[in-house]
């Protein structure tokens, strides 16, 4: 855990922690790891706000060799404002990706959600980028390098016109993220598990087997659309969903 928490604290990466510090493929010794850190943060003042679901994308999971999905948490700090400039300094080796963002107005406390328990329960969705980012060196990850890392999380923006599930086509719904007006990264709902409710059901099911489920008001990202881009010092990226909006994200440079 002091690598990952000093990985954080200095902006300085590590090397992988599979075969040095975990074993390979104990996931649950990875999620362990997470949960360790998150509490650490937690009493170090700092508030959860959701989760994020990754490696849903199969573009994504083939530049890893890693074909599951896994999450991490959300905190407040990872908020970046509709539009605003990021401070690179924040990250080690980010990366940004266009996906959709729950926001639930009740809990799924149930480890056998249904689609159904799921549409009950979202508030409203939004468009997001998320920025991720890896305290490891290289993005040389395997499941449990990117576990143990709160699943390779950084920072998260998103939109400012919440959308009723029922006026989108999640599995249909297209996506093209943009860099000085010229598509970067395109894809369509489909990508995300076959449809992102598919990979929000799959996370409020694990995260209520393992004892810490989803509640009213959380924030969930749901995992890319398409595959993820490394950061451009400078560059200013929109992403554009159908039927969600867009949302904006600038980095200095």
């Amino acid at each position: 855990m002091k690598e990952i928490l000093d990985a954080y604290a200095t902006g300085v990466a590590i090397p992988p922690l599979r075969e040095r510090v975990l074993p390979v493929g104990d996931i649950d010794a990875a999620y362990a790891m997470q949960k360790a850190c998150s509490e650490h943060w937690l009493a170090q003042g700092r508030r959860v706000v959701g989760a994020k679901i990754g490696l849903t994308n199969p573009a994504v999971q083939k530049v890893f060799g890693v074909y599951q999905p896994d999450f991490g948490v959300l905190f407040s700090d990872m908020a970046v404002a509709d539009g605003e400039e990021v401070d690179l300094g924040r990250l080690i080796q980010p990366r940004v990706e266009a996906e959709v963002a729950f926001v639930l107005k009740d809990g799924l406390p149930h480890e056998d959600v249904t689609s159904v328990d799921l549409m009950r329960a979202i508030d409203f969705l939004l468009p997001a980028i998320e920025i991720v980012d890896s305290r490891i060196e290289g993005w040389d990850i395997s499941i449990v390098d990117t576990v143990a890392d709160n699943a390779s999380s950084g920072l998260y923006v998103l939109g400012t016109q919440p959308q009723a599930l029922s006026k989108v086509d999640l599995r249909l719904c297209g996506m093209v993220l943009e860099h000085a007006g010229e598509p970067v990264s395109v894809g369509a709902g489909a990508a995300c598990l076959g449809n992102p409710l598919n990979a929000v059901v799959w996370l409020a099911s694990t995260m209520a087997r393992m004892g810490s489920p989803l509640r009213a008001g959380d924030v969930v990202l749901s995992g890319a659309l398409g595959p993820m881009v490394p950061v451009t010092p400078g560059a200013r990226y929109e992403a554009r969903i159908s039927g969600l909006g867009s949302v904006r994200v600038g980095f200095n440079g």
